[in-house]
């Protein structure tokens, strides 16, 4: 890979379809990299030896969540992300490698393992079964649209 911004996010139509934090980011303290409004809310911590984290417990807080959105962090491998906009219209693809973070937001989604690939899935809960999303067919690798630096 080449040159590339360690937090990039994808749009379409001004509408934030992922976030893609790339595994070199290193910033002290703690960054937050979504905004407010979504459901599923992704944060960087970094912190020296010695740091203490108050004990606490979390308050219950009645949400209400219409869609579900998913981080995947790469253990192994590498993986491409298909992207989609509502209507599963193709749009445009990126390379994740081991160590990297996506936060799936809106519009849709499809993957292609490039490399043998070690991943955990983080999203809302309980999980529905088949009622969770709708199938469709996606793209050809033929037609799939890389920025430069990862071709």
């Amino acid at each position: 890979m080449g040159d590339f911004t360690m937090i990039e996010e994808i749009k379409h139509e001004d509408k934030l379809l992922a976030m893609i934090i790339h595994h070199e980011y290193n910033k002290p303290g703690i960054s937050f990299f979504t905004p407010g409004d979504l459901s599923q809310q992704v944060a960087y911590m970094q912190h020296p030896d010695g740091h203490i984290i108050e004990p606490h417990v979390h308050n219950k807080v009645v949400r209400e969540v219409h869609y579900t959105q998913e981080v995947l962090l790469l253990r192994k491998g590498k993986l491409r992300v298909d992207f989609y906009d509502d209507e599963r219209n193709y749009l445009e693809s990126r390379i994740l490698g081991a160590g990297d973070l996506i936060l799936l937001a809106t519009g849709g989604h499809g993957f292609k393992v490039l490399e043998e690939v070690e991943m955990f899935e983080i999203k809302q809960g309980p999980y529905a079964g088949d009622g969770d999303k709708t199938r469709f067919m996606g793209i050809a690798d033929n037609e799939i649209v890389l920025p430069e630096e990862e071709k």
